[in-house]
């Protein structure tokens, strides 16, 4: 009976997601949250943003008092008083456009307040090899920094209709299902929590696919963003190169796409936090793909991404290894081939390129 109640609630998260979108893009249009055209964004026409603000209130209205009873009071209401410094640091930012080290201070805020009111932190570190032991005072700045990176990889990635969005519930949904199958981690509330967001998110994005009718708008990315991040820590309390090497790579998406960004601005002498069009989706795009075909093709990937997360927990710690490294390498190599850090920066191509060639020409001799 208890199943089936959470399943209803669930779908009705869904709707209320559905129901509330059309009314939050009235309300950017009043409020003035719009996104223009411009050389630095893909849309033609002037957009309304704030389509967050509708997950929020669905997921919201699904935690608080459909699903209530499955949630533990002491740590809702501080991860709730994260979320809504979160909320206002986005709708803020899509009606006036924050300054970077402005949303940085919001990240962190909304951080802080769930790390020492929500209980949510990263405590202890098992690596193999080495051991077990107590982070202590670097508690709190590594929560900080995961958080941190975790929201603006996802914000990163908001730059097509549905993008962040469809990649969110791949990730958000492969979560739950590691955390409810395989990691034990001891609070079935979570994973309930997290299939409540991904319940808002699809009720969204029929109105954010391709031809969108709104966007996520930071207020979104940035709410997605924090809420995976601190749905992650709920696993990683007592870190193990298990629990923490699962949600990097059912990241991976927006992981790969921050780390490259970076090394490509610091490669062409760039300020880290400068703007450009050579993410993901953009060298897509670049190299033929439609609007519509490049989203789908990095769902795919996530789902590929999903995929080998669901490995980690079934393989011996050697095979979690070996695992890590082929990924790696395979990851590197579809990187280079589309020029994520650069057309000529392609070392691993170049190497295989080379082998081959000497190999060619001992056998023509």
């Amino acid at each position: 009976m208890l199943k089936f109640e959470i399943i209803v609630s669930l779908f009705a998260t869904m709707l209320i997601s559905a129901v509330v979108t059309p009314f939050i893009r009235k309300l950017a249009f009043r409020w003035g949250a719009i996104d223009s055209p411009n050389k630095r964004r893909m849309n033609k026409i002037p957009m309304p943003t704030l389509g967050g603000l509708a997950i929020f209130v669905s997921y919201t209205i699904a935690t608080m008092f459909l699903l209530r009873s499955q949630m533990p009071t002491h740590q809702l209401y501080g991860m709730f008083a994260g979320q809504v410094v979160i909320i206002i640091t986005g709708v803020i930012d899509d009606i006036i456009v924050l300054k970077p080290r402005q949303k940085v201070f919001g990240i962190s805020l909304a951080a802080i307040i769930v790390y020492f009111f929500g209980n949510i932190q990263m405590s202890n570190v098992s690596l193999p090899f080495i051991g077990t032991f107590s982070l202590g005072w670097f508690s709190l700045p590594i929560t900080l920094i995961w958080i941190l990176a975790i929201t603006n990889a996802v914000n990163l990635i908001d730059g097509l209709d549905g993008l962040a969005t469809g990649v969110a519930v791949i990730a958000l949904t492969t979560m739950g299902i590691t955390g409810f199958f395989f990691l034990n981690v001891g609070n079935v509330y979570v994973s309930i929590m997290i299939f409540a967001l991904v319940a808002a998110c699809l009720g969204f994005l029929p109105y954010n696919f391709f031809p969108a009718r709104i966007y996520l708008g930071d207020t979104g990315s940035l709410f997605i963003g924090f809420m995976i991040s601190i749905f992650s820590l709920n696993g990683l309390k007592n870190a193990t190169f298990i629990t923490v090497i699962i949600p990097v790579i059912i990241l991976g998406v927006p992981i790969t796409d921050t780390i490259y960004a970076i090394l490509r601005r610091m490669l062409n002498k760039q300020p880290i936090m400068h703007a450009d069009k050579r993410h993901l989706h953009h060298r897509l795009m670049q190299i033929g793909l439609t609007h519509r075909q490049t989203v789908l093709v990095i769902y795919g990937i996530a789902l590929i991404f999903s995929f080998i997360s669901l490995l980690y927990p079934i393989s011996t710690i050697w095979g979690s290894i070996l695992l890590t490294i082929a990924t790696l390498i395979g990851l590197e190599l579809f990187v280079e081939s589309i020029g994520l850090a650069g057309k000529d920066r392609q070392p691993l191509l170049n190497a295989i390129k080379k082998v081959v060639k000497e190999n060619t020409s001992k056998d023509n001799h």
